[in-house]
């Protein structure tokens, strides 16, 4: 079967599934869904400062765009699922940038970041979408780092461009904040 039938079937087959396919990878459901080919991966999750009840501190989550994506990654998402404390968020201070904490790249803008206080929910979208390809890193500015120390866990979503996009979790980022010796007596 010759190259272009074979794609042919396929089409076809895809189709008759409620599949459509907007570009070679992408995957279009019928009602106009749009979902990644092949999702995104959390890579890490990171904080500048663990030490509890300190201020400064930028938690980082690093996101692997893989090449055959199939489309661009418009917005993050970023929830706090467990955790003593809520964290609260500097939301104008958030950033956004090519590559990892240690190897900043190039900046990415960010059209808007929102929280939904419903669901304490941050969303970061970005202007223009993030191309596949790419490992990209978000970092959210808490007011301070928790009061009570413990494991914190951020659930993480990533969503494609288009008008209907459909979000893949993609686990969850995992911060480790220590009590420091407020509550400790000292020796001398």
């Amino acid at each position: 079967m010759r190259v272009s039938s074979l794609f042919g079937v396929m089409t076809l087959v895809a189709s008759l599934l409620g599949v459509t396919t907007s570009s070679i990878q992408a995957i279009q459901l019928a009602d106009g869904t749009v979902s990644f080919e092949k999702p995104p991966r959390l890579v890490k999750a990171t904080t500048t400062y663990n030490q509890a009840d300190i201020s400064g501190a930028t938690y980082y989550f690093t996101i692997e765009l893989p090449e055959n994506a199939g489309e661009p990654l418009q917005k993050v998402t970023i929830n706090q699922r467990q955790g003593f404390d809520d964290i609260r968020f500097d939301l104008d201070d958030s950033r956004a940038f090519e590559g990892t904490p240690r190897n900043k790249g190039e900046r990415l803008t960010l059209a808007a970041v929102t929280k939904d206080d419903e669901t304490q929910t941050i969303s970061l979208t970005f202007d223009p979408p993030v191309t596949p390809g790419k490992t990209i890193t978000v970092g959210l500015r808490p007011r301070r780092n928790p009061w009570t120390g413990g494991v914190y866990l951020f659930g993480v979503t990533a969503f494609p461009a288009g008008e209907k996009p459909y979000g893949l979790y993609l686990g969850v980022g995992r911060l480790h904040f220590y009590d420091n010796d407020r509550d400790f007596p000292s020796d001398s």
